[in-house]
């Protein structure tokens, strides 16, 4: 009996002292936290997608709180929350953030089925990430969409599927957040983040094969083959062709879509825009077969002289 009554003393002192240890210890290595980073926190969505580049909610209330206390909010902007949530994180951290344009995924391909046969099958694990690095694909271009839908897998906000016609992803703008989820997904990056556009319009080239003209025709019937039509037919110097790819600054871009009209190859996309006009037809006098008599003409002339 005294041997038990002798561990239970043994182990209650241990454990009292241990107490006492890590009681010290919780005081003298507490880390104390800024009350407005959970504040902050509360107010944004939750999302925790990473598409501001910080490892969830919690890390952009860290360095949103950490930009208030520098003076500047510069650069810091939540994809997914927008302007409205910006603003409230903003008003209670009593600083100003600019305005930003609502930005949204663009799948920068139009190789579809009928442009961009099918030249091979693939066996293997059924990702873009497998497929692209066992090669080309299942078909000639080595810089369009792979078809498998990774993309599909990393949006959160169901905001892109896969069109079974098309074998290519298309994006729902009323649903995108534009958190680049998918852009980070996409092993050839096919997808890009760009201003969403007065009245959701905007124009790219839907095309990332860096061949030469020839060869990206082979590959895919609608594929960019550098040109530069485009890229002349721009006055804002909005542009510019760089290893036989046209690509267009949204920041410099005026919609007036002429860009567009010069394509050979229909590689550029305008997005929202308002059908065209239909010219108007101008009707033609009938044509008679009657040739004028240009002998009366003639005769008539000379009496008229004569008189």
């Amino acid at each position: 009996m005294s041997f038990i009554l002798t561990a239970v003393i043994v182990l209650g002192a241990i454990a009292l002292i241990a107490a006492v240890i890590l009681f010290v210890c919780s005081k003298k290595f507490a880390v104390k936290e800024d009350p407005r980073i959970a504040q902050v926190s509360a107010i944004l969505p939750g999302a925790n997608c990473g598409g501001c580049g910080f490892p969830g909610c919690s890390g952009m209330a860290d360095a949103l709180v950490k930009g208030a206390d520098a003076g500047s909010l510069e650069g810091l902007m939540c994809p997914v929350g927008g302007s409205e949530v910006m603003g409230k994180v903003a008003d209670l951290l009593g600083m100003a953030i600019a305005n930003t344009d609502p930005m949204v995924a663009v799948v920068r391909c139009n190789g579809n089925c009928e442009v961009r046969p099918r030249i091979a099958e693939y066996n293997g694990l059924r990702t873009c990430t497998a497929m692209n690095a066992c090669g080309a694909g299942e078909t000639g271009c080595g810089y369009g969409c792979l078809g498998c839908g990774d993309c599909v897998n990393a949006c959160q906000f169901d905001a892109i599927h896969m069109n079974p016609e098309t074998g290519l992803p298309e994006v729902d703008e009323d649903k995108c957040t534009g958190c680049g989820a998918c852009t980070k997904a996409c092993p050839r990056h096919i997808i890009e983040l760009r201003k969403k556009g007065p009245k959701g319009r905007r124009i790219y080239v839907s095309c990332m094969n860096k061949d030469k003209g020839a060869a990206a025709m082979k590959a895919c019937k609608a594929a960019c083959i550098g040109c530069g039509k485009c890229e002349k037919e721009c006055k804002f110097e909005a542009i510019t062709i760089s290893n036989n790819l046209s690509y267009i600054d949204f920041n410099k871009c005026r919609m007036c879509k002429k860009c567009v009209e010069a394509c050979p190859t229909k590689a550029i996309h305008a997005v929202n825009f308002p059908a065209p006009k239909p010219k108007p037809v101008v009707e033609k006098a009938p044509e008679t077969s009657e040739k004028p008599d240009i002998t009366a003409k003639v005769e008539t002339k000379e009496k008229e002289a004569q008189a």
